[in-house]
């Protein structure tokens, strides 16, 4: 039915014009906040790689740790993921430009010098910049995700040759809803009325009434991002404005690099943490689903967004939910199963046990895991390391990755219904060319083939381990393998030796299954 309305619906808007994707940006000059971050590397690259006429890049950039702008963007050039690119068109990557500023600041901290040639020359704006802590103070939060989105938006209206500003939500802003359409929904709480108390109030007094204010939404990132969506509705006046809400956001999936991420944000940190022995029990529904979605489909959809409004000169605010749940789910179950697998045939070096676990909704279970396979191993380990004059690390590990699992709960536990309509349409408008080279179509997702190189990806970008490693691990883990194996059989004789010395019937089934067993042993020379 869906699928009738949004074709409907393209017939009624054909292809925007004679421009085709990489065609609208000839020329352009872009400004990206939160380039330095995850998302915002994926965009710089894609928009160098596949719009080569784009003219200009510039990139909101905060000084850090004694490094200027220019130290910072030189240091985010060096990553592997513009290796093929610096190998191909080099020159390309002097098309982008640091902008020193901080999005926590008025004006975002940017010289009078430099908001004249951006609001001179800027066509499209993406803005990434958030904090996507979700434990983050709500002061901190909303001046960054909130603020910092109304400072752009001021800077933007000066800008004279605007013709899109994609502003990067998430799904899940709207998580206590069950069901999400395409549209702003009013918070609980004004933003103006949040940002006027966060003026005011003491931070120790406004942290004692945050669990009020965020109401039933599980933190302040969620929070403060319905809030900005919501003060941009209400704010934007003329300008041309998208919104883009990608839900759990992973690996990429396709060029330049499958497999490519640069952060242990989200699930990766625990699916990594599993992978070297360390998690073995995380609270979930292995039944809901897990909606997942590559980086890099989510970067397509954002320059495909701003060539729809900037084509058609549309002046209506646009949201898209870039989802999977709808057209390719995968469940939590069926996503921590097939990082297991993967995780076993292209093993990390240096285990710390053999990588196994599970995930489920069953609270004491998870208590009882968490104690047995976490903590108590802990302890042990890191109290023989001390004993050997080591720094102990596995208790500290083992508290982050607690506090990991405690923030994911919300997620794993529930199921959302995420309308896409709006995503399915832009598609529909897409030339055949474009819709492979700016893909966005979740259905196309071979869910075995993406986790594999996401495994893979945390194997080579997160633990920087060649592939050249693997054969030492496998012989690695056939060890720990074998040894997993025995202790368990050990455990369960053990316990049920426990029991049998308890209840005589028991006993008795004991004594009879050895009997068997021997009897067998003795009769298999003569078969």
């Amino acid at each position: 039915m869906v699928d009738q309305e949004a074709a409907m619906s393209a017939m009624k808007n054909p292809v925007a014009g004679p421009t085709g994707v990489s065609d609208f940006y000839n020329g352009k000059t872009v400004f990206i906040t939160g380039g330095t971050g995850f998302m915002g590397k994926v965009l710089l690259e894609k928009l160098l790689r596949a719009c080569p006429g784009v003219s200009k890049i510039y990139l909101l950039i905060r000084p850090l740790k004694g490094q200027d702008a220019q130290e910072r963007l030189q240091q985010l050039l060096c990553s592997p993921l513009f290796d093929p690119l610096r190998k191909e068109r080099p020159a390309d990557l002097a098309k982008v430009q640091p902008i020193e500023g901080d999005i926590t600041q008025p004006e975002l901290a940017i010289t009078p010098s430099n908001i004249a040639l951006l609001t001179r020359t800027v066509n499209v704006v993406f803005h990434s910049a958030a904090t996507i802590k979700f434990d983050e103070k709500l002061k901190l939060s909303v001046t960054i995700n909130v603020l910092g989105t109304q400072r752009l938006v001021e800077l933007c209206k000066k800008m004279n040759h605007l013709e899109c500003l994609v502003h990067v939500s998430t799904a899940y802003c709207n998580c206590d809803r069950s069901e999400v359409k395409e549209v702003v929904y009013p918070p609980s709480i004004g933003p103006n009325q949040i940002t006027s108390l966060v003026d005011v109030l003491d931070e120790d007094l406004l942290d004692s009434l945050t669990s009020k204010l965020v109401g039933k939404r599980p933190n302040t990132y969620t929070f403060t991002k319905s809030l900005a969506e919501s003060w941009l509705k209400d704010n934007k006046g003329d300008l041309p404005v998208v919104i883009v809400r990608p839900s759990i956001v992973l690996s990429s999936i396709n060029g330049p690099l499958p497999g490519w991420l640069d952060n242990w944000n989200g699930p990766t940190g625990i699916i990594a943490a599993a992978g070297k022995g360390v998690f073995r029990s995380m609270l979930g529904h292995p039944d809901k689903v897990a909606d997942l979605v590559p980086v890099d489909m989510v970067i397509n959809l954002m320059i495909a967004a701003a060539w729809r409004v900037g084509t058609t000169r549309s002046r209506e605010l646009q949201v898209y939910n870039c989802c999977s749940g709808q057209r390719k789910p995968i469940t939590w179950k069926r996503f921590v199963d097939l990082s297991f697998v993967y995780f076993r045939k292209y093993p990390l070096s240096e285990m710390t046990w053999y990588p196994d676990g599970t995930i489920t909704i069953c609270r004491p279970l998870n208590l009882v895991n968490q104690y047995l396979l976490h903590w108590v191993p802990a302890y042990i380990l890191d109290s023989l390391v001390w004993l050997m004059g080591g720094k102990p690390i596995l208790l500290r590990i083992q508290n982050k990755l607690s506090k990991a699992a405690g923030c994911l709960q919300y997620f794993t536990t529930q199921e959302w219904s995420f309308d896409d309509e709006n995503v399915r349409n832009l598609a529909l408008t897409l030339r055949e060319a474009d819709k492979k080279e700016f893909c966005f179509d979740v259905a196309k997702i071979d869910w075995e083939r993406y986790i594999e190189n996401y495994v893979l990806g945390i194997r080579r970008f997160i633990f920087k381990e060649d592939l050249s490693s693997i054969p030492k691990a496998r012989k690695q883990i056939s060890r720990l393998y074998w040894t997993y194996r025995v202790m368990q059989v050990i455990s369960v004789m053990c316990l049920w030796h426990f029991l049998t010395l308890r209840y005589a019937p028991l006993r008795q089934l004991w004594v009879n299954a050895l009997r068997l067993l021997v009897h067998l042993a003795k009769m298999l020379p003569f078969l």
